[in-house]
């Protein structure tokens, strides 16, 4: 009764408000964008400025912009929000381990969610068997260690530089906008395909595919904050792994630094013993811990993007104008940072092609004769 009552309890519902206030930011943002694309689709100049979180959307933009700045110890003006919060959310795991994906993440949300009702319907949480569980958990490194070595080893500086100043890296986030509006049959499938396997199996896109999830993987393995159970309290009741998310075995260590470990505090709401698991972050007093891992993450988030803010590498460099001509442009295909090949115009050209060549085929045959 204990567990169950400490499921429900202040410090679990705190991890709630965290993630719905900044699932209210997401979608805040996220309106403002689409109202800025859509006074441009009308052909108006918003009098309001594009909201630079947008590009939190933009991962690989981010990780180009991250090689970038590596090279040329400068910040590029396209999308270096899109930098500043990726640098903050890699900051957030080098501290409260990947408690950005259970804190912050709105698909974390929509897993618990998921998870939630997958326990209702089968009144005990489904999981994969283990031969196929560890195999597939490595699918998420291997995605996000083919973007980081693409990016970091493949992609000279020359070439980045011609990355980040395409038509396709400036206009990424209308494309990524138009993705959602305009979602492919193919693309839909897929992600309610995805939702349906993280009901199915809780946590599947979290726990197998997610590679900016594996990117915060590794660097919270070196997180200073930590899971850490005291023997001398722990009854070895397993109420802590039967809670776990990330399905790690608690009972066995003293510090997790499982990978897996996100920081949501789930063991520790369902521990019924007072002092045997919790959250520990020197030289945080120990008061804070229920909220500890959100308070951090608020924090660095304050923070960087004041600093951000400040510095002048917050708001991009791409005029209203460049935006509105971009979406009211003819119909047109973009391949990568190549300049815009104009639809309508290749028509005409293979049509002309294909006229000559009915015109000289007949000379062909004659000659052959």
């Amino acid at each position: 009764m204990t567990g169950k009552k400490s499921l429900s309890g202040s410090f679990f519902s705190v991890r709630r408000w965290f993630q719905l206030i900044f699932l209210g930011i997401t979608l805040a943002i996220g309106i403002q964008f689409t109202w800025f694309v859509f006074h441009l689709e009308k052909g108006i100049v918003p009098d309001f400025n594009r909201p630079p979180g947008v590009e939190a959307f933009l991962p690989i933009s981010a990780l180009v912009s991250l090689k970038h700045t590596l090279s040329t110890w400068t910040i590029n003006d396209i999308h270096p929000s899109g930098l500043v919060i990726f640098l903050i959310v890699c900051a957030t795991a080098l501290v409260v381990k990947k408690g950005v994906c259970s804190w912050v993440c709105p698909f974390g949300l929509m897993s618990d969610i998921l998870a939630k009702i997958h326990f209702r319907v089968f009144h005990r949480t489904l999981g994969l068997p283990k031969w196929i569980d560890i195999p597939l958990r490595s699918l998420k490194y291997l995605l996000a260690g083919f973007f980081i070595y693409y990016i970091f080893y493949k992609m000279p500086l020359p070439a980045i530089e011609q990355f980040i100043h395409s038509p396709y890296n400036r206009f990424a986030d209308i494309q990524m906008l138009a993705f959602f509006t305009d979602i492919s049959p193919l693309a839909l499938k897929v992600m309610l395909g995805l939702v349906l396997l993280s009901f199915v199996i809780p946590y599947f896109w979290c726990r197998y595919l997610c590679p900016y999830g594996a990117v915060l993987s590794v660097l919270g393995f070196f997180s200073i904050g930590r899971i850490h159970r005291d023997p001398d309290f722990c009854t070895r009741c397993g109420a802590c792994e039967k809670h776990c998310p990330g399905k790690i075995q608690i009972r066995q260590k003293q510090q997790i630094r499982s990978p897996e470990c996100s920081a949501c505090l789930s063991c520790v709401a369902a521990c019924p013993e007072k002092n045997a698991i919790r959250f520990v972050l020197p030289p945080v007093r120990s008061s804070f811990r229920h909220a500890l891992p959100g308070m951090v993450i608020a924090v660095l988030f304050a923070a960087g993007i004041a600093a951000a803010r400040v510095s002048g590498n917050w708001h991009n460099s791409i005029p209203k104008e460049a935006y509105l001509a971009h979406v009211n442009r003819p119909p047109s295909v973009q391949i990568g940072g190549h300049p815009e090949i104009d639809v309508e115009k290749m028509k005409k050209m293979i049509q002309a092609m294909k006229a000559r060549r009915a015109q000289t085929a007949p000379a062909f045959e004659m000659k052959g004769e």
